[in-house]
């Protein structure tokens, strides 16, 4: 049974400050890719770091807003492995500093897009539920991966809802092949987004990470894990 919507860590300062990291609110996820953008320019390691640095600081906006005026107050906060676990629980950058692949490569390859994601729709379906005075207040509270359980929760009750007033007057919604379409393309959008924008469908195993990994009863994070065979010391092998 599920008991986690998405992964938490405590970092800590270089003054040993412990803050805990979670996935960014839709308001400073905003920001971030905004800011991450600029990461497909950069020629270097070095460039591509200033770059996450800065990502790292917005993040900072939502954890420890003490740290997050200046760049300056940042780096003399935290360093750059912590920069980098900071990225991978806020919003999914991974960067292997083991890696002899370019920093570039690994964040642009790991890191979120809105291309697949429709996010004005999704935030359409869950301010229905009618909790926020605005959609503001909306982004100021969900990341999307909370966006994403609560919308999943919800058409998973009304389905059923629906189900049961149709079983009542002799008719089976699950024969129904475009809701059978139409649930597959939702699991394919939350294998997405809970993988980090790697799976490709439901049925790729990289969607089995956080949430659904916990349904499961097993995943990546859980006893199962991968190799990225694109890491340029394991092709060496």
């Amino acid at each position: 049974m599920a008991t986690e919507i998405y992964k938490t860590e405590i970092i800590k300062l270089i003054d040993e400050t412990p803050v805990e990291i979670i996935p960014l609110k839709i308001k400073y996820l905003r920001q971030f890719m905004a800011a991450f953008e600029a990461i497909r320019a950069t020629k270097n390691d070095e460039e591509a770091i200033v770059v996450l640095s800065e990502c790292a600081r917005i993040c900072m906006q939502q954890f420890y807003p003490k740290i997050s005026n200046k760049i300056e107050d940042l780096e003399d906060s935290v360093d750059l492995p912590t920069i980098y676990r900071i990225l991978d629980v806020a919003a999914g950058i991974k960067i292997n500093k083991k890696s002899e692949e370019p920093v570039k490569d690994q964040a642009t390859e790991s890191g979120s897009t809105w291309d697949s994601l429709d996010l004005a729709k999704l935030e359409s379906e869950a301010f229905l539920l009618g909790i926020w005075k605005d959609y503001q207040e909306l982004e100021q509270s969900m990341s999307i991966t909370e966006l994403i359980a609560t919308i999943s929760s919800k058409r998973e009750l009304d389905y059923e809802e629906k189900k049961f007033l149709a079983a009542i007057q002799g008719v089976d919604l699950d024969k129904n092949s475009g809701s059978k379409r139409g649930q597959q393309e939702w699991e394919n959008l939350k294998a997405r987004v809970y993988s980090g924008g790697k799976a490709k469908d439901g049925n790729d195993i990289l969607a089995l990470q956080g949430p659904a990994a916990e349904k499961a009863g097993f995943g990546i994070g859980m006893g199962l894990d991968y190799d990225d065979l694109r890491d340029p010391k394991l092709m060496k092998n």
